[in-house]
């Protein structure tokens, strides 16, 4: 979208790794709770996993971006042509 910030996707990622992160670790250490049919510690696990990879890839993505960005500095140089008033350009 044009009026989307440059550094938005990445940092939307990020954050939503850390969220899942979050989320799986809670679910795997703090919940003693147990529903019928549903591991809770093995969704919390698969969370975790599916967060870090996230992050991993968007740190990844973060780091090949700012590279691309950082490359080189272009520098603009006037070049101007000088002629010699005494001569004859038809000549």
């Amino acid at each position: 979208m044009a009026g989307r910030k440059p550094g938005y996707h990445s940092a939307m990622a990020l954050g939503t790794s850390l969220f899942l992160i979050a989320v799986g670790a809670i679910l795997r250490y703090a919940v003693s709770d147990s529903l019928e049919g549903i591991d809770l510690p093995t969704i919390g696990l698969i969370l975790m996993i599916v967060g870090i990879v996230g992050l991993l890839i968007s740190l990844f993505t973060m780091t090949l971006w700012d590279r691309d960005r950082r490359r080189g500095v272009v520098e603009e140089r006037r070049v101007v042509e000088r002629r010699d008033p005494y001569r004859d350009p038809y000549a």
